[in-house]
């Protein structure tokens, strides 16, 4: 199998292994659309116009709505450069989310997703369906730019399936269309339908997969992500320079949430324990239970990733940018009106100005730790990979002998300071 060409070597010529990561969260995919074209617009500023973000990252990992962003960033176009612009994405979510989740305008509008709930998903999935197929067309996964990572569940078999970029090399039977497994990671349960599809692999024999959201097995993918790409260097794959399983410094993770609404503290114990299955369901305008599990698993590897980076004294190589501050309609996965769209995009450009923050392991809120903003971390580390693409490109048999290159003492010892 193919992949479309690339301008980004493989990271045996570089000093880094570079993770970009997007959490689940529907239309609040907008908050990390709008972080991923400032962190796209800063690296054109540095290597010109025409840079994309699949040219600088090994790895994209999305779950559910952050699936649909990673396969529209890394799938290619009739020139084998990415289909998508990260400036184009949050446009796409403008102009399709309405069709995806189209709005009850009746006074009974609530009641009416209570009676459907009981007999059904609140949505039908035909508009994202046709979207998906229209826009990703026949492209398989082994044909992105770069190695993708798309956790899903399997409903029927109860057990998670990740499709990834590395283990179809191994399993030809994952390499579905992307348009499935987008479609397959965002089947949240209540709001959209599970998604059925068949793969065939190279001897004719046939898999079934019986999808639901990748949310149920890893709202947040940075740790599948950073699994599969440990899998493949330590099966010794030649694309990969030596790594001890302590070396988190050779890593440079960016982990991006859609928002959570912990500073609303919005149920309490007394209100819950008089829910019934209808209340887990429907209470509030949204569906209390897959928001618990979501934001539970997001959260967890979070606390996974943020204890083992700082215990390998690498912290600074793992960057979670999130907002925390969620409430009313912003925190929902489905209010697609014009109003709640744009405000979204604000949020997103809100969160760019705020301070670094890290989340409390203890409190679980996120806490500024610097007084530099997100902008300018983002800054940093649009710096740092444009000089690991340069770095790479120059030591690899492409560049060899072209370019006369000194190596500063950071790139020797490989960078250990993304933020600042």
């Amino acid at each position: 199998m193919e992949r479309a060409s690339s301008l980004l070597q493989a990271p045996t010529y570089g000093n880094l292994i570079t993770i970009l990561s997007i959490d689940g969260g529907g239309v609040r995919g907008l908050i990390p659309g709008t972080i991923l074209a400032f962190l796209e617009d800063e690296l054109q500023k540095l290597d010109g116009e025409e840079a994309r973000l699949a040219d600088y990252f090994d790895a994209m990992a999305g779950t559910s709505t952050g699936g649909l962003v990673t396969a529209m960033l890394a799938a290619p176009n009739e020139n084998n450069r990415p289909l998508f612009a990260a400036k184009d994405i949050n446009q796409f979510y403008l102009d399709h989310c309405p069709g995806i989740f189209p709005q009850e305008k009746s006074i009974f509008g609530h009641a009416k997703d209570i009676m459907r709930s009981l007999k059904g998903p609140k949505y039908d999935g035909k508009y994202l369906h046709e979207i998906a197929k229209e826009k990703l067309g026949n492209t398989r996964l082994h044909q992105t730019l770069t190695n993708i990572v798309v956790p899903t569940f399997d409903i029927k078999h109860m057990q998670p399936i990740v499709f990834s970029s590395y283990e179809v090399k191994r399993t030809p039977s994952l390499d579905a269309l992307l348009s499935d497994i987008c479609i397959g990671t965002s089947a949240a349960p209540t709001y959209l339908p599970p998604h059925h599809f068949n793969t065939q692999g190279p001897n004719g024999e046939v898999r079934e997969f019986n999808l639901i959201d990748g949310g149920v097995a890893a709202n947040n993918p940075a740790l599948a992500a950073i699994n599969e790409v440990s899998n493949e260097i330590y099966s010794g794959s030649p694309d990969f320079f030596p790594v001890k399983p302590s070396d988190y410094h050779r890593y440079l993770v960016l982990s991006l949430g859609t928002g959570t609404t912990k500073c609303e503290e919005k149920y309490d114990a007394e209100t819950v324990a008089k829910w019934g299955v209808l209340g887990w369901l429907t209470c509030g305008g949204s569906t209390p239970l897959i928001d618990v599990f979501m934001q539970a698993s997001a959260d967890m590897v979070d606390f996974h990733l943020s204890t083992v980076f700082k215990a390998l004294h690498s912290d600074k190589n793992y960057i979670r940018i999130q907002d925390d501050t969620l409430t009313g309609d912003l925190a929902s996965v489905d209010i697609s009106t014009e109003e709640n769209l744009v405000n979204l995009v604000r949020i997103g450009e809100e969160l760019l100005k705020k301070p670094i923050s890290k989340l409390n392991l203890a409190t679980g809120v996120c806490e500024p730790t610097s007084q530099h903003t997100n902008e300018e971390i983002l800054k940093r580390i649009a710096e740092i990979l444009s000089k690991e693409r340069r770095l790479r490109y120059i030591r690899s048999p492409q560049g060899e002998g072209r370019v006369h290159y000194r190596r500063t003492h950071t790139e020797q010892a490989g960078t250990n300071e993304p933020a600042s």
